[in-house]
C-alpha cells in the first residue's frame, strides 16, 4: 500500500499544477455589476455591451494574445457592502486580472481601496461621480464611463446663459451630491444663476414635496427659469413635469437616458440637454458595426449604457494588447494616454487621472409618433477639447 501512495499523490499534485497552469493562460475578468436593484436596467445593458465589445475587439475570437477571456459574473446588488466584498473575493480568490463595474456610484467607492489593496485595476463603468476619479481615486481606478464633471459641463453648455435661473432636483447621495456639485462649478461663467438645490432620498417615487419648493424657488425670478434634475432609476424629471411647472413658467431639464424613460420626455417637447450616448448620432465604424449587430440580435437598437459597456469591453482588449499581457504595472503605463475607438468615437485615459476624455451631445427633444420614445435630436456633439474637465486627485 506504501507503494500506491507516493505515485497517486503525484497524479494529483499533476493534476491540480495542471489545472493552475490552464488558468494561468486565462485572462480573467470579474464583472461586478448591479444585476439586481433599482439600477438593474442600467447593470444588464452594460453586461451586454461589454461581451460585445470584448468580441468586437477580439474580431470574434474572445482571445487575446493567445489567452481564452474568461469573464466572471458578480452581483452586487446595489449595495456597497456587497460589491466591496465580491471585487475582494475576485481578485483573492478568483484570481482574476482585472476588474469591471458597477452602475452604482455608491457601491464603486466603496470598492476603489479593495484595487488599492490587491495592486489590481478595477475599470469603473458606468458609475458616474467624480470623486471616483477625483478625491477617492487611487492609481489602479481606470473609467471609461463619464463623470459628473462631463456630464456638467456637457449641460451647463447646453442649458446655461445669461439671465436663465435653475434649481436643480438630484438623489441624496454621492451621484446626485456630486452631480450638483460639478453642475455648479460648470455653470460658473455661463451668466445663468443657480438658486437653489433640492435633495431627495434615492428611492423617492413621489415628487410633490420637492416639486413645490424648487417652484417657489424659482417662480419669482425674472427671464427663463428651469429645474434641472439629475437623477437614477425612476424618471424624475418627467414626473415632475406631471406637476405643470409651466403655470409658474418654470421648464424642466436633465441629460440623456435610457429609452423606456426617455418615454417620458415626450410630454417635454423642446426641452435641451446633453447626453453621454443615443444610437442614431455618432457616425463611426464601431457605431455601424454595434447597432447593426444589436438590431440583429436583440430586435432593437442600442442604449445608454449598452455603448458604456462596449467601450469598457473595447478600452480592456487594446489595453492588455498593447501592454503584452496582465502585468498590472504594465498595464498601468500602457492605459495612461491610451486611445481607442468606441461607439462614441474615439477615447483617451487621461494620464494625471485615468479618467476617459470622450465627446458628448447637446440635443434638443423632438417627438416623433412613430418612435415609441422621445428622440434626442443633435444639436452639436461637445468634444473633449471643449471640456476643461478640472483634475481632482489627490496630490
Amino acid at each position: 500500500m506504501k507503494k500506491l501512495v507516493k505515485p497517486l499523490a503525484l497524479v494529483v499534485l499533476a493534476g491540480i499544477a495542471g489545472l493552475a497552469f490552464a488558468q494561468s493562460k486565462e485572462i480573467r475578468i470579474a464583472h461586478i455589476y448591479d444585476k439586481t436593484g433599482p439600477l438593474e436596467a442600467y447593470a444588464k445593458q452594460t453586461q451586454t455591451g461589454l461581451m460585445m465589445g470584448l468580441e468586437f475587439a477580439t474580431g470574434g475570437k474572445m482571445e487575446i494574445l493567445g489567452r481564452k477571456l474568461v469573464v466572471i459574473e458578480k452581483d452586487s446588488q446595489t449595495k456597497p457592502d456587497v460589491g466591496k466584498a465580491l471585487l475582494a473575493a475576485a481578485y483573492g480568490d478568483d484570481k482574476v486580472d482585472i476588474a469591471v463595474g458597477p452602475s452604482s456610484s455608491g457601491v464603486a467607492l466603496a470598492m476603489l481601496p479593495v484595487a488599492e489593496e490587491y495592486k489590481k485595476i478595477l475599470l469603473v463603468e458606468p458609475a458616474v461621480a467624480d470623486s471616483i476619479t477625483g478625491e477617492k481615486w487611487n492609481r489602479y481606478i481606470f473609467r471609461t464611463g463619464r463623470s459628473s464633471m462631463q456630464d456638467a459641463i456637457s449641460n451647463a453648455v447646453a442649458i446655461g446663459k445669461k439671465g436663465v435661473n435653475i434649481a436643480t432636483l438630484a438623489q441624496d447621495y454621492a451621484f446626485g451630491r456630486d452631480g450638483v456639485a460639478a453642475f455648479k462649478e460648470a455653470l460658473a461663467g455661463t451668466g445663468a444663476t443657480l438658486v437653489h438645490e433640492e435633495y431627495a432620498a434615492q428611492a423617492t417615487t413621489d415628487f410633490t414635496a420637492s416639486a413645490e419648493r424648487l417652484f417657489n424657488a424659482l417662480k419669482d425670478k425674472p427671464g427663463r427659469k428651469i429645474i434641472f434634475v439629475i437623477w437614477a432609476g425612476v424618471n424624475a424629471a418627467a414626473k415632475v413635469n406631471e406637476l405643470d411647472p409651466k403655470r409658474f413658467g418654470i421648464e424642466v431639464s436633465t441629460g440623456g437616458n435610457i429609452l423606456p424613460a426617455m418615454a417620458g420626455y415626450k410630454s417635454m417637447p423642446g426641452m435641451e440637454g446633453a447626453t453621454y450616448y443615443y444610437y442614431e448620432i455618432p457616425k463611426n465604424k464601431v457605431n455601424q458595426w454595434f447597432v447593426a449587430e444589436h438590431m440583429k440580435r436583440f430586435k432593437s437598437p442600442p442604449d445608454f449604457f449598452t455603448a458604456g459597456g462596449m467601450a469598457a469591453g473595447i478600452a480592456l482588449v487594446e489595453s492588455i494588447k498593447k501592454a503584452g499581457g496582465t502585468d498590472t504595472e504594465k498595464l498601468i503605463t500602457a492605459m495612461e494616454g491610451l486611445s481607442f475607438e468606441t461607439p462614441k468615437g474615439r477615447m483617451t485615459f487621461r494620464k494625471e487621472d485615468h479618467q476617459a476624455m470622450q465627446s458628448m451631445y447637446h440635443f434638443k427633444i423632438k417627438v416623433d409618433p412613430k418612435v415609441d420614445w422621445a428622440v434626442p435630436e443633435l444639436v452639436r456633439e461637445i468634444k473633449p477639447e471643449d471640456m476643461k474637465v478640472p483634475v481632482k486627485v489627490p496630490r
